[in-house]
């Protein structure tokens, strides 16, 4: 018995299939009139659609959202904690496949899109952007949408969207629920050709959300339980849990340093503040996992080898600090190294544009590690962080992933990659304007002298 949620209850895609929905969708939407072999549930959604309004000609609606606000909204959701199932499930197949994957909030909002960068760009013509709404009562049936309209998982191909400009595409989505309440917490989608309905598509799909909303209770089951209390010292401010259930399993420590002074060190029922001199030391060793000297860890911190014997007080106290932890995490000496896994923010960042996570890895992207640190070893791995971010949206991003890079403060005021922005957008797009506004505004700091000339005679088309 076939199933109504997937596309082979109509039969295998051809070209007579295609056909067939395109002709069945134009009498839907000119004359009302339903032909057979299409699926009730589609038919319905157009229904909705058509109630609302909706002109099946028009692109989708322009994202609502400014960068920032789109940040905003991507930290304060849940399913930011469990991004990484979604890559080590999703998208490693999607770069293989030549499809996208896209996660929506529970109002079909798309806040993360990553996969195949040739799709992406191709989806970006539908406005099928981070921001955009893509929910059934801004652009009618699709499978993000109509997912989360039905709370069923389901997979919607060509013809059957109700947006003609959703018509080369083919997708497979589920929704996405709270582990404790069952309330929708947002949508994950796969697009692309018909690899997207294929039909193992949606019982991998299936799979990935089971697997996120698995860990979305390992993560809380590992929180401490009832009102935690606050223990302070000069160095570290430690939020230390009251007796509850211990973690399902042993999840690495992690250190937050992108964009902060002060490491922040996460470890079981453990969250902690750290000075800028224990996080310094504890980024070093994160960063070199084989160890380090004292000799030579001295010198990554001063820039001064004849500084061990303060080094190793300073070990002393990080020590103590790191034995407040729940579980301890232990230095070893001869050389310095971590005894146990500490998942420091930096490298996660690179690992997700070694695997072209590009989004996730922008997102992800908080600031320049210890931006305030003068320590030698910390500039050069802030030094590298930074370049090689940079050099992945230069030469791999979207234009709208390449935008959203150009208006973080590092690249604010970096020409190069606004010129870059202008080669890869639209000749039409009204972002164009924006983008050569910022170019002649940083050429008139750089060049004061010269900007009233250039105003006169503007270099950028």
């Amino acid at each position: 018995m076939t199933s109504p949620w997937t596309v082979d209850s109509i039969g295998e895609p051809g070209p007579e299939l295609f056909v067939k929905l395109e002709q069945a969708h134009e009498a839907a939407l000119t004359d009302r009139i339903v032909r057979s072999g299409v699926r009730r549930l589609v038919q319905e959604s157009w229904d909705r659609s058509l109630t609302l309004r909706l002109d099946p000609s028009k692109l989708a609606p322009e994202r609502e959202v400014s960068a920032g606000e789109l940040r905003d909204l991507r930290d304060r959701h849940p399913l930011a904690a469990v991004l990484p199932v979604v890559h080590n499930l999703l998208i490693r197949h999607a770069f293989a496949s030549g499809l996208i994957v896209a996660i929506g909030d529970e109002r079909g909002r798309l806040l993360w899109i990553d996969g195949d960068r040739v799709v992406r760009r191709k989806a970006e013509e539908m406005l099928f952007v981070e921001g955009s709404d893509w929910s059934e009562r801004r652009v009618g049936t699709s499978a993000p949408g109509t997912a989360l309209a039905l709370d069923h998982g389901i997979q919607i191909q060509r013809a059957e969207h109700f947006s003609q400009l959703a018509h080369p595409w083919s997708c497979t989505a589920v929704p996405i629920h709270d582990p404790d309440t069952g309330a929708i917490l947002g949508v994950i989608d796969i697009t692309g050709g018909a690899e997207a309905v294929a039909p193992q598509t949606l019982p991998l799909v299936e799979a990935a959300v089971a697997a996120m909303e698995a860990e979305l209770r390992i993560q809380r089951l590992s929180r401490p339980a009832g009102r935690p209390r606050v223990a302070r010292s000069p160095t570290v401010s430690v939020t230390t849990a009251a007796p509850g259930p211990a973690p399902l399993r042993a999840v690495p420590a992690r250190l937050d340093v992108l964009g902060r002074d002060h490491g922040r060190l996460e470890n079981g029922a453990t969250s902690a503040v750290i000075s800028p001199r224990h996080a310094e030391i504890l980024t070093l060793l994160a960063w070199n996992r084989d160890g380090l000297s004292a000799d030579r860890l001295s010198v990554l911190l001063t820039d001064q080898s004849d500084s061990v014997d303060n080094l190793r007080a300073e070990m002393v106290r990080l020590r103590r600090v790191l034995g407040q932890a729940t579980p301890p995490i232990g230095i070893a000496s001869r050389p310095y190294r971590l005894e146990s896994a500490v998942d420091l923010d930096a490298l996660r960042v690179l690992a997700l544009l070694e695997r072209g996570a590009h989004r996730v890895a922008l997102g992800a992207y908080r600031g320049p590690v210890l931006p305030s640190s003068t320590a030698p070893g910390i500039v050069d791995i802030r030094a590298e962080v930074s370049a090689r971010l940079r050099e992945a949206m230069l030469t791999d991003a979207s234009a709208e992933l390449l935008l959203e890079y150009a208006r973080t403060d590092e690249a604010t005021y970096d020409s190069e990659v606004w010129r870059a922005c202008l080669e890869l957008l639209p000749a039409r797009s009204p972002k164009r304007a924006s983008a050569v506004a910022r170019l002649k505004r940083i050429e008139a700091e750089l060049d004061p002298a010269g900007s009233a000339g250039e105003a006169r005679n503007p270099p950028l088309r």
